[in-house]
């Protein structure tokens, strides 16, 4: 007689004969797994702009931070966000950096894009 496993025995539902394929991480048919999504970054709708050095070697970026896009959206507008000013800039965990002081002219195309925008820091 076969022993009858349960899903703590296998370590999470891989494959279901009734749904096909499953995610392991939320066992929902691949179909309808929102896993590999990207979510909305949770925050207050307020984009904050600030100017930084430290840990830079001296050189200065401006941060663009809490802004309420995701995924492509967000490699989209820090793309125009480096070629509006004209300069180098990366995106790194959900934050835009734009190398050099462009504060005002962020902030001015932000606020131009529809987006609630403060000045932070000093």
């Amino acid at each position: 007689m076969k022993k009858k496993l349960s899903l703590s025995d296998l370590g999470g539902l891989v494959y279901s004969t009734d749904q096909g394929e499953c995610c392991p991480n939320c066992r929902q048919p691949k179909a309808a797994c929102r896993c590999g999504e990207d979510a909305v970054p949770a925050g207050d709708g307020i984009v904050r702009v600030r100017r930084e050095s430290k840990g830079r070697g001296g050189k200065t970026v401006t941060t663009v931070s809490g802004v309420p896009l995701a995924g492509e959206a967000l490699k989209t507008l820090a793309a125009s966000l480096k070629k509006r000013c004209g300069t180098g800039g990366t995106l790194k965990d959900g934050v835009i950096e734009i190398q050099g002081e462009h504060v005002d002219t962020l902030i001015a195309e932000l606020s131009k894009q529809g987006f609630t925008v403060k000045r932070s820091g000093g």
